[in-house]
C-alpha cells in the first residue's frame, strides 16, 4: 500500500511539474523593455515594469543594486540624481533614505509619490512567462544576492542575470545552475572577444551593443546559435530597424517605447505576450 501510494506521488508530482512548464513556456524572440517602458512612465519603477507586462512584452530589462544597507533597489544610474527628487550615491544611502524619495515627478507631476522599488518587489509582480533581464549594477555581493534572490523567488527558469565576470562568478558560486547574460564591459564593443568569451563561460545570454562595424555580425549571431546563446540587442531607437535585426538573428530586441513597438514586431508575427501568474 505504501508502496502504491508512493508510486502515485511521483506521478501526480510528475504531472505538476509538467503542467508547470507547459504553463510557463517562455518566448522565442520578441521585444525587452528598457527599464520598462521609460518613455512613457518613470523608468525603473513599478508603474513602468507593470505597463510592459499589460502590453504584452517578451522580457523586460532593469537594473539591480545595493544600497548602503546591502536592499537590493532598482535604479540605473550611481546616483539617484536624474531620477528622483535627491542626491547622493545608491550605494551611500540607505533603503530608508531611498524610499524617502520620490522616482516619478521628474518624470511627470502625474508620477508624483511613486517611489524606488526593491528587487524582490519586482520579482513579485511579474508573470511567470516573459524572460527577466536583471542586469546588475555592480560586483560580487549584488551577484551573489541576486543569484540567492532568483532562486528564492523561484524565478531560475525565466530570469538571468546581466552582468560582468565578477558578479557572474559570485552569483554561480552560490547558485551554480543561475543563467548568466555576459554584460562584461571590458571586451564588449570587440565582437569576436565578446562572442568568444560569452561561449567559453558558458552563458545563456549575450547583448551586443551598436558598434561601427556591427554590420558583420552575421557568422557571429551563428556562432551563438550554435553554441545555445540567445542574442539580446541594444537598442533599436527606430521601427524600421526590427525586421534588419530579428533577420539577423536577434532575439530579443531592446527598446524604450513598447507603445510604439510592440503593435510593429506583432506585424513582424511576434504576438503580445499575455501574462500568466503561478
Amino acid at each position: 500500500m505504501k508502496k502504491k501510494l508512493l508510486v502515485a506521488c511521483v506521478l501526480l508530482s510528475c504531472l505538476i511539474a509538467t503542467a508547470q512548464n507547459k504553463k510557463a513556456a517562455l518566448p522565442a524572440r520578441g521585444l525587452c523593455a528598457h527599464r520598462g517602458d521609460m518613455t512613457n512612465y518613470p523608468e525603473n519603477t513599478l508603474p513602468a515594469l507593470q505597463h510592459a507586462i499589460n502590453v504584452g512584452a517578451q522580457m523586460i530589462e532593469f537594473d539591480v543594486q545595493l544600497s548602503a544597507d546591502s536592499v537590493m533597489v532598482i535604479m540605473h544610474d550611481n546616483t539617484v540624481d536624474r531620477t528622483t527628487n535627491g542626491t547622493g550615491e545608491v550605494s551611500a544611502l540607505t533603503f530608508a533614505q531611498l524610499r524617502a524619495l520620490d522616482a516619478g515627478s521628474r518624470k511627470s507631476a502625474s508620477f508624483t509619490g511613486t517611489r524606488i522599488p526593491t528587487f524582490e518587489e519586482v520579482l513579485d509582480i511579474m508573470p511567470a512567462n516573459i524572460w527577466l533581464n536583471c542586469h546588475l549594477k555592480g560586483g560580487a555581493p549584488v551577484g551573489r544576492a541576486a543569484a540567492l534572490l532568483v532562486h528564492k523567488k523561484g524565478r531560475k527558469a525565466q530570469a538571468f542575470l546581466a552582468c560582468g565576470e565578477e558578479a557572474g562568478a559570485a552569483a554561480r558560486a552560490v547558485v551554480p545552475d543561475i543563467l548568466i547574460c555576459n554584460a562584461e564591459t571590458k571586451y564588449r564593443t570587440n565582437d569576436a572577444m565578446y562572442v568568444q568569451a560569452t561561449i567559453d563561460m558558458h552563458a545563456s545570454f549575450i547583448q551586443l551593443v551598436v558598434t561601427k562595424d556591427s554590420g558583420a555580425r552575421k557568422p557571429l549571431v551563428e556562432q551563438l546559435k550554435r553554441n545555445d546563446v540567445k542574442v539580446n540587442f541594444f537598442m533599436a531607437k527606430e521601427t524600421s530597424e526590427l525586421p534588419y535585426l530579428y533577420d539577423l538573428g536577434i532575439d530579443f530586441v531592446l527598446v524604450n517605447d513598447m507603445d510604439l513597438f510592440i503593435p510593429v514586431a506583432a506585424r513582424l508575427g511576434i504576438k503580445p505576450v499575455k501574462p500568466i501568474y503561478k
